[in-house]
């Protein structure tokens, strides 16, 4: 996977660039990279640009310049990477904190973006239940400088097929990559990243801003921390349609491939 880099708010940005065609700009999950996606990379560019940019302190991007304070913060800097590259309109499929960065950019941009595909996202704020436990284990992370295995035994799992059959090698894969992260990483990076996504401002009340014709709510039947009722709930206020992914957790790109490429490509269109 070739990337390219680009200096926002004084940090290098890593980002992939493939296809020629209608720009489909992707957004990834938390935690994870633009590798994330290599299945819909594959699919995709044989008929769209196809960019992935990569969070602040996640693949070759660098930590989050100051800046990075909350994600209209990031909506704006992703709107920085379009501007460069010169793509005066996308279509934006946004998985989680790539969803909710993403749908803010939809409707404080709305001319920029086509199709909005919010995948396993959620835009309200993070319950307080939840958003105190993530913030626990982040503290747990950069206070002992590492991830632990006990650690990793609760992260993991987040993200995908409650079941556990499904993906193995990714799962373990995803597994070392996080069990190698540094202490600097951790505390510079990933502890930041999660408390702008896990603190952040709840968006609910503004969804109907969004355009329910172009936009649609996807979400994999067993995602653990963006449940389908949430997805429910803002294809509602939306006014789209919300559809689940069969057999997929929360990184549904890699769970359930075909099914999500097979949406992608015959729901986007390849010019517009």
């Amino acid at each position: 996977m070739h990337k390219h880099f680009i200096e926002i708010d004084g940090a290098r940005m890593s980002y992939v660039d493939q296809g020629q065609g209608f720009p489909v700009l992707l957004g990834h999950s938390y935690l994870w990279s633009a590798a994330m996606w290599q299945p819909q990379i594959e699919a995709l560019s044989k008929h769209y640009r196809v960019i992935v940019p990569e969070l602040w302190g996640h693949g070759d991007s660098a930590a989050p310049p100051p800046t990075t304070t909350d994600m209209s913060v990031l909506a704006r800097q992703h709107l920085a990477l379009l501007d460069a590259l010169d793509i005066p309109k996308c279509h934006l499929v946004g998985l989680s904190v790539g969803g909710m960065w993403g749908a803010q950019l939809a409707i404080e941009h709305p001319q920029r973006i086509d199709r909005l595909v919010l995948m396993d996202t959620y835009l309200g704020a993070e319950p307080d239940a939840t958003r105190l436990k993530y913030f626990g284990l982040l503290d747990a992370a950069s206070a002992a400088g590492g991830f632990s295995d006990a650690l990793l035994d609760i992260v993991v799992p987040i993200f995908f097929h409650a079941g556990g059959q499904t993906v193995p090698e990714i799962r373990e894969q995803f597994r070392a990559q996080l069990k190698a992260s540094s202490a600097q990483a951790i505390r510079e990076s990933l502890e930041p990243m999660g408390r702008v996504i896990f603190g952040r401002p709840d968006l609910l009340a503004r969804l109907g801003e969004l355009p329910g014709e172009r936009t649609i709510v996807l979400c994999g039947d067993q995602d653990i921390p963006r449940p389908p009722a949430e997805s429910n709930e803002m294809a509602r206020l939306i006014g789209c349609l919300a559809a689940q992914i069969p057999f997929a957790g929360h990184i549904s790109s890699l769970e359930s491939p075909q099914v999500v490429n097979e949406f992608l490509l015959n729901w986007l269109p390849r010019n517009s």
